[in-house]
């Protein structure tokens, strides 16, 4: 293999299994397995953590919960974002509920189920401040006149999402958090009171226990990551978890350049020195981060050394002078810690992981990394 990531089993049962250990029995926890479970494979990822428990999986498209009930995943699929109406027949076909952002698609939905005769589970999505998809305050008694009149329609739950959760410094969530209740209870006293009700990503589920609800929905948790809290207070997670992946690329072949040599494209870096230079198959393409380029760092024999050059499509070229063990056909670690590549490219682990392309092979082993 060219490029591979090399994802454990174990390790993301043992993410979902501490985040359980932390809750309340009674909360339910919806796994977020969209993105291609953020690079880690859905289906297979799925099958990890239904084994370990997991009985909810959310997912952004029709596709992705089409993908997984293919896959055999059992238990409830949460469509999170609008299907579309191509996409209505497949709700009832393969099983899934979705998430309602709009009267209007409310109204939409409604008229389909009627004509289809069936009775699609939905969770109404409510916009406490966030500013994106979401039912407005103002729209509580005109959501619950449709669904006193709307008997094919099943609500499940109600819903939002944090801009913030992470920031402690903020009162961004506390507001949200206020106007969620708010918008709850009014629905409630206008006989709205679906089972579930969830609002807690990742990071409020690590640091404010205060949003768990009946539901929470952890993502990136789950594979092993937490954005760090900021704003100058100190919180600790109620658990602890550990990267699921690592990914690795293979040395094509090894180049010994004199001082002065230039190399890759435009020349962005010239040998300062006698070096020893491995190409690596993983570019771009693969989705390795061209601000990587000329600094980042990768993992040989245990050793941390630099990408040197522009790193190109297909492949990027490291320093090896430091590690005259490392032979053309080894195999070097591009990617064990999504947050410290992150940080080096300035962007956040959500999209280091999920940019890890499609034609990099995913490797699913049973024991930890």
């Amino acid at each position: 293999m060219r490029t591979f990531v090399e994802i454990s089993r174990s390790r993301l049962a043992a993410n979902y299994q501490a985040i359980r250990r932390a809750l309340p029995e009674a909360v339910e926890i919806l796994a977020v397995v969209k993105a291609d479970a953020y690079g880690h494979g859905a289906v297979e990822a799925s099958r990890a953590l239904a084994q370990a428990g997991a009985r909810w999986f959310g997912v952004t498209s029709i596709e992705e919960g089409v993908e997984l009930r293919r896959g055999g995943i059992p238990g409830g699929i949460l469509v999170l974002a609008e299907p579309g109406p191509e996409g209505l027949n497949a709700l009832e076909e393969f099983d899934l509920a979705m998430a309602v952002h709009s009267v209007g698609q409310l109204r939409d939905l409604d008229r389909w189920a009627r004509l289809r005769e069936v009775c699609p589970r939905i969770h109404l999505e409510l916009d406490s401040g966030m500013g994106r998809l979401g039912l407005a305050e103002a729209g509580a008694s005109e959501v619950a006149e449709l669904l006193a009149a709307s008997p094919h329609l099943r609500l499940e739950g109600l819903a939002t999402h944090f801009a913030s959760a992470e920031d402690l410094g903020s009162s961004q969530t506390e507001d949200q958090i206020r106007r969620f209740t708010r918008l709850v209870s009014d629905l409630a006293a206008r006989g709205v009171r679906p089972r579930l009700v969830h609002m807690a990503n990742s990071a409020a589920l690590a640091y404010r226990p205060e949003t768990w609800a009946s539901m929470v929905r952890p993502g990136l948790a789950l594979y092993g990551y937490l954005m760090p809290p900021r704003g100058g207070r100190v919180v600790e997670a109620p658990f602890h978890v550990a990267p699921a992946l690592v990914w690795k690329a293979r040395v094509i072949t090894v180049k010994d350049f004199g001082a002065g040599v230039p190399l890759g494209y435009n020349a962005s870096f010239r040998t300062e020195r006698p070096m020893r230079i491995g190409v690596l198959a993983a570019g771009y393409a693969d989705g390795l981060d061209r601000r990587l380029s000329n600094g980042g760092k990768v993992l040989a024999a245990g050793r941390a050394v630099s990408i040197v050059g522009l790193v190109s499509m297909d492949v990027c070229l490291v320093d090896l002078t430091e590690t005259p063990q490392v032979c053309a056909g080894e195999y070097v670690t591009l990617l064990g810690d999504a947050a410290a590549m992150a940080v080096h490219c300035g962007t956040i682990p959500y999209e280091i992981l999920c940019r890890i392309g499609r034609r990099v092979k995913r490797v699913y082993t049973d024991v930890g990394l």
